[in-house]
This record gives C-alpha cells, structure tokens and sequence, in this order.
C-alpha cells in the first residue's frame, strides 16, 4: 500500500463523522501523489503527511450570552490551528448554524495551501461557531461576539494567530471582537483582519477575494488565448464575493447574468446591474425578490430542491461563491452541454469531487478554491503588514499588490503541474505548490 493509502485509511479511522474533512484530505492528497510518490521514502520517515493532517490543536468552547428577551443563550465556538511552518495561523470566523468541527477542520486544512500559494507569511486555520446572526439584532450580536472572543482571546495574537471575516462575520462582528480583544488584553494589535478603515482595516478588502478571483481567471484565459471581454458568466452567491466578482468581471468586459442568495436565484440577460445589488444587499439587507421588483430584466426563482439555479443557463464562465459542494454533478453536466470554458472558485469547496473530475475530463479549465479565492486572506496579509508598519496603502497600492499575487499564483500551480506531469490539472498544481513550501520549512524544522 502507497504512503498516501495508509495515511487516508488512518485518517479516515480517526476522523469517521467528519465527512466534509474527509473530502478535503482526500482530494489534496489524491492530487498529490505524484510529489509524494518522488519523495516517499524522505516523507514516510519525517511523517510528513500524519503531521499535515493533524492539527496542532483544536479549540472547542462554550459561549455564553444574553438575548434581547433576558434569556440566556449558548452556542459553541471553535478554533483549529492547523499549521504554523510558514507563520501565524490565518484564516475567517464563520457564524453559521452549520458550522461543526469537520466544517471548520476541512477549511482550515483547506487554508494551509491556500495561504502558502499567496507567497506571505501565513500559516492555516480557521475558527467560528453554529451562532446565526441573522435576525439578530445589534445587541444580541454584540453580546455574542464579546463572549466568543472572551474565550477565543486566550489562543490568537499578531504573531500567533490572526482571524478574519467569513460567513456571519462582517465588519459589525469583527468591530465587535476587536474592542473586546482590546478590552481583555489591554492593547492595540492586529489581532483580527477585515477592520475598519479608521482602526487599522486596509482598503481593498471588501473587494480582495471577488477581484482576485478575476484576476486569476483572466490569467487563466490569457494563458489559453482566450479574450474575458465579451464572455458571459454565472455566478452564485451575492455576499462579498460574488457582488465584486461581479463588478471586476464586468470592468473586464465580461457580463455577469446569474446571482442567488439562500431562498433563490436572479437571472438578469441584461447583465446583473451591480449597483442595486449592492443596494439590496448591502444597504437593505435584504432578498434578492427587491433586486427582481426593481429589474423589469430580471427573473427570480424560489429556490426547490432538484434545481440547478444559476449553472442551468448558457455561459462561459462559471464562478461558483456561495458555499461548499453547491455545485455538483448534474450541474456540471448541464455546464458542459451548454459550453462553459471555465470554472474557477470563489467559495471554499464549492464543487463537490465527482462534479470536478467531470468537468476536468470534459477538458473545462477548472481551478479550485485554495488558488482562486486566495485574494481574500492574501488582502488580509496585505493588512498585517500595514499593522506591523503602521501604515495605511491606497486602494491602488493594495489592489496592485492583490493583482501581482494572483498572477503569481496561476503562474505557480501551472508550472508545477506542468513539473509533475500533470499540465492543466490546476486542482493538482494548486495542492503540490501549496505543499512543497510548507513541506520545506516543516523539514528544516524539525520534528514539532
């Protein structure tokens, strides 16, 4: 049996009712066999792959706090600290009534090669709780966040570990967290990322991971000699990430005409107009029914089980960013039929195993989320290091800085792939440049 077999039978044994941990464990190291294969005997020994799959720690607590109505409420909160060889843990908060361990270990597992792909300083983890701050008002959010961080306090610093945003986790909550942080410690320090402009928060980060993923995409198109100007796209998601995928894609020349959101799906054939999205979704808060009763374009869909929403459409470019495995096999057979040139991913996971082979075989260009949604935590390192200076970039310095690594990026998993045999397989060429720098700097550390 090949190291890679053992090490998934171990993992699998250890971690059985973490299914979506299991699929991001499975699909790294399957893509990584090839590098592993090379260096078996020198990893085997160091147990390379037992040390990368087991986190350093992980954090599970009680959070306590008080609703608008006096009564008492608790959720639970975690952190996973998965990796530090190339620096402090990095990685979001998210709050969503989903999140359980598996969830949070499989993106902060995620988050090691993400992070080592964005050439900076930063290790992997990720942290959040099953709190919903929907319908919540600003109260009871305040009242959440100062307890969770009350806790999570103990474990994070700069040098230590640095969270950020996710989903739930806007810049109300990280306000929130901060102050109580500061409150606790009795310091100022860029302990979080995705503050506000006027407290250490750097420009550009709302925009970072929807830009960046453009950014790559239109690397990826070029590099097949492929023109973005012109192209339509479907996008999923209306949060950070999508509405910026949005606005970039369309200064690129492309025309978005999907979006969604929990309850349904916009199809505008005009193009999405991106100001009343941000109106509706930024502003109000709101569903994305205002956004069609304001568009005499566009088509709102209630979303039913067995639909394909957005990817049921004629596109070219298809850029799932709403959530993991939102896009799966049937809908990547649709996405064929119809055309598509490319898939490249905004969310965390968003395309489940089966749905990504088929599109790979089907000879669409396909790059996963640990390379194409990087611009987000790169951004953030960009803000770690205007704290450490106590500088603030312009736009236009951050921007260009988020656009080089991108390019970077795609440059790096192409080559790799192409070191390994594997040329065009980005899924791969993402995990094996992740892995060999963290690899490195694991060996030359010893056993630790």
């Amino acid at each position: 049996m090949s190291y890679v077999d053992e090490v998934l039978e171990q993992v699998k044994a250890k971690n059985a009712d973490q299914p979506e941990f299991l699929q991001a464990v499975s699909e790294v190291l399957d893509s990584l066999r090839p590098v592993i294969d090379a260096n078996e005997e020198l990893y085997r020994k160091n147990a390379i792959l037992e040390r990368i799959t087991e986190p350093d720690r992980q954090i599970m607590f009680r959070v306590p706090w008080v609703d608008d109505n006096g009564q008492v409420q608790v959720n639970r909160g975690f952190r996973v600290q998965f990796n530090n060889a190339i620096g402090p843990y990095k990685g979001g908060l998210r709050l969503h009534p989903s999140v359980n361990l598996s969830i949070i270990k499989f993106l902060g597992f995620e988050q090691i090669f993400k992070n080592s792909l964005t050439t900076l300083p930063i290790g992997g983890g990720k942290g959040g709780s099953d709190f919903d701050p929907k319908g919540k008002s600003d109260r009871e959010i305040m009242a959440f966040c100062q307890s969770f961080m009350t806790e999570l306090g103990k474990y994070i610093g700069a040098d230590i570990d640095v969270p950020a945003g996710d989903i739930g986790t806007g810049a109300r909550e990280i306000g929130f967290m901060f102050g109580q942080y500061k409150r606790i410690q009795g310091m100022f320090e860029g302990v979080l990322t995705g503050k506000g402009l006027t407290w250490g928060g750097s420009l550009a980060r709302t925009q970072a991971t929807g830009y960046g993923l453009l950014y790559l995409t239109n690397a990826l198109l070029k590099d097949h000699n492929i023109d973005i100007a012109g192209k339509t796209c479907a996008v999923s998601g209306s949060g950070n990430v999508a509405i910026y995928a949005i606005e970039k894609a369309q200064q690129l020349g492309a025309k978005p005409v999907t979006c969604s959101d929990s309850t349904g799906w916009i199809y505008d054939p005009e193009g999405i107009d991106v100001a009343l999205l941000k109106e509706v979704k930024e502003v109000k808060r709101a569903r994305l029914t205002e956004y069609a009763a304001a568009r005499p374009s566009a088509e709102y869909h209630e979303k039913k089980n067995g639909e394909h929403g957005v990817w049921q459409y004629k596109v070219d470019i298809a850029l799932p960013c709403a959530t993991q495995n939102e896009l799966d096999l049937e809908d990547a057979k649709m996405l064929v039929a119809n055309g598509v040139i490319s898939v490249t991913e905004g969310a965390n996971m968003p395309t489940t195993l089966d749905a990504t082979k088929y599109l790979q075989e089907n000879g669409v260009l396909f790059v996963g989320g640990k390379a194409a949604n990087a611009g987000g935590v790169a951004t953030s390192a960009l803000e770690m290091s205007q704290n450490s200076e106590r500088l603030s970039w312009s736009f236009e310095e951050v921007d260009g800085k988020l656009k080089g690594i991108m390019e970077t990026i795609y440059a790096n998993i192409s080559d790799a792939a192409k070191r390994y045999g594997v040329e065009g397989d980005y899924v791969a060429g993402a995990n094996i440049a992740g892995f060999e720098k963290v690899v490195d700097a694991m060996l030359a550390q010893g056993v630790c």
